[in-house]
Order: structure tokens, then C-alpha cells, then sequence
């Protein structure tokens, strides 16, 4: 079966044909031409155009084409739901629906910069999907400080309850995802409410309406980046990390974002909370 698209492909359109290629029809031919030329050399070739306005395979409301083709072909891979994410993110410059959304989007950013023959772009293109496909299913769990021995392992920081009502108990998705936040904790946090919605089957916007009654009060955004700032003011107390440290083990994208939350959440600046605690240290000890 043969498949048309705009030429200089990048995210979405090099998502789709490892996704055509390797799980709907292996022998596929994709076809690159000029944005104009598409529906043209698609009737002239019996090709089956994607990923432009007004045809099936298409970006619908804030989903994109690759999530359209899962859906089309009823592709029911947990796997192929997480990749869905990322693409979706790096593709509509909507990072918040995975942490991944932005490292893909650089890379391929970066390749289609360096690469302008299409077909060979797509061929690296195959090789990174079937890697982040490996991830996806294997190792999404595996944050990269357990892949290996570590110099210390990072301290255990979260022992708090959901939040419950005396009159309600709460439901199995809250208990479910508080295991999964706790997973999180004791690498980078990379957490993000679409991914947990996806892991809970949970529409996205019931569980950010609903979060709040089992979660200390405080939206999933709050809560989350609460917790963030709990573990490096542990790591601050109990270790020798430096603040970029800290920043990167907490999960903050650079050190001025993390100066900014921190302050929010604790009323100091984190450089100026390290040297009253460990001048505190050193009083208790003297």
C-alpha cells in the first residue's frame, strides 16, 4: 500500500510511517512531495494521503495524525498510547502532555536540520521510534540514575497519606496513583497529569477536577511540584549535591526555574535556605 505526504517531514509525519510500517502494513511505500502536489499524486498513484487538512488521516481538536492511525487501525498497545503522548506534545508544542515532548521534538528539530533528503531522514527516523518504542515497553518505569550503580542512593523522602475525607473513603484510582507518584519521587519527577490519565484510563479533565479532594487540596500541578520542592530541601539538609544538582534531581528544567518555585513554595531563596541550614548544622554541632 503506498502513503503520501508533505515533504521535509520531522515529527508527526515520520511517527506515522514507523507506526504504518511496523505494526499495519510492513511493505508500505511512503511517498515525500511538495505540500501542493499531495492530493494530485495521491489520485495519479492510488496513495492514501496523511498528515494535511481535509483528509481521514489528519489532526483532530488536540490530537495528531499518529494518534488518528491508533485509533483507525484500533492499535490497543499501552506502549503505542505512551509514544502517542510524546508526538503529540513535540508536535503541537505541547510539552506538558509528556516530559518526553521536548527532547523528541529537538532531536528531530536538530536531524531534519542536518538531513534533507526525506527518505533518509525517515530511515533514522525508524530507528529512533523502534527505541523509543523499546522504552515505551520495557523501560518507561527505569528513570536513568537506577540504570546503573549510583555513588549514593537518593533518600527516601515521601511518607505522606492521600488526603481523606472522614465521610469518604478514596476511590482505587487515587491509591493507584499515589503509587505512582511515589515511584517517581526518588529520580526526576517526570510526571505529568496526561500520562497518569492514559496510565489510569481517567478522562484528563475529571481527574484534574476530582485530584484535589484526595491530594492535600492542592491541584495535581501543585502537588506535584509541593512534593518537588519537599525532596530537594532533603537533598539540600542530607547531602553535598550542589543547587544544579538539586535542580536536575528534583526535576526542574535549569537552575533559575528552580530558584523561582522554590522560592514561591518556601519564601527564601534556595542558596540562602542551604547556608542558614547548614549554619544551623554546624551550631547543633559546636
Amino acid at each position: 500500500m503506498k502513503w503520501i505526504t508533505r515533504e521535509r517531514p520531522k515529527i508527526d509525519r515520520i511517527a506515522c510511517p514507523w507506526l504504518i510500517r511496523r505494526f499495519i502494513d510492513a511493505e508500505a511505500e511512503i511517498i515525500f512531495v511538495p505540500f501542493e502536489q499531495v492530493l494530485q499524486k495521491a489520485a495519479e498513484l492510488g496513495a492514501t494521503p496523511f498528515d494535511l487538512p481535509d483528509v481521514e488521516y489528519t489532526h483532530y481538536e488536540d490530537q495528531c495524525t499518529f494518534d488518528y492511525f491508533i485509533k483507525k487501525h484500533q492499535l490497543k498497545d499501552a506502549a503505542l498510547s505512551r509514544i502517542a503522548a510524546i508526538v503529540r506534545g513535540a508536535d503541537t508544542d505541547r510539552h506538558d502532555f509528556a516530559p518526553q515532548s521536548a527532547g523528541l521534538e529537538a532531536i528531530f528539530s536538530g536531524l531534519a536540520y542536518n538531513i534533507k533528503n526525506d527518505h533518509e531522514l525517515l530511515e533514522l527516523g525508524m530507528t529512533i521510534y523502534d527505541g523509543l518504542y523499546s522504552w515505551a515497553r520495557h523501560l518507561h518505569r527505569l528513570k536513568h540514575t537506577q540504570a546503573g550503580p549510583a555513588e549514593q542512593m537518593l533518600l527516601e523522602v515521601f511518607h505522606k497519606y492521600i488526603k481523606q475525607n472522614n465521610s469518604k473513603k478514596a476511590p482505587g484510582w487515587a491509591k493507584e496513583l499515589k503509587e505512582m507518584i511515589q515511584d517517581q519521587l526518588d529520580t526526576n519527577m517526570s510526571l505529568s497529569l496526561q500520562q497518569v490519565s492514559d496510565e489510569l484510563e481517567i478522562n484528563p479533565a475529571y481527574l484534574s477536577r476530582e485530584f484535589s479532594k484526595y491530594f492535600d487540596n492542592l491541584s495535581f500541578g501543585d502537588y506535584i511540584r509541593k512534593l518537588r520542592i519537599e525532596k530537594a530541601i532533603s537533598l539540600m539538609t542530607n547531602t553535598d549535591y550542589s543547587l544544579t544538582e538539586v535542580a536536575y534531581l528534583t526535576g526542574f528544567s535549569d537552575q533559575s526555574h528552580f530558584n523561582r518555585i522554590f522560592k514561591k513554595q518556601t519564601g527564601q531563596n534556595p542558596s540562602l535556605y542551604k547556608k542558614s541550614t547548614l549554619k544551623s548544622k554546624k551550631d547543633t554541632n559546636s
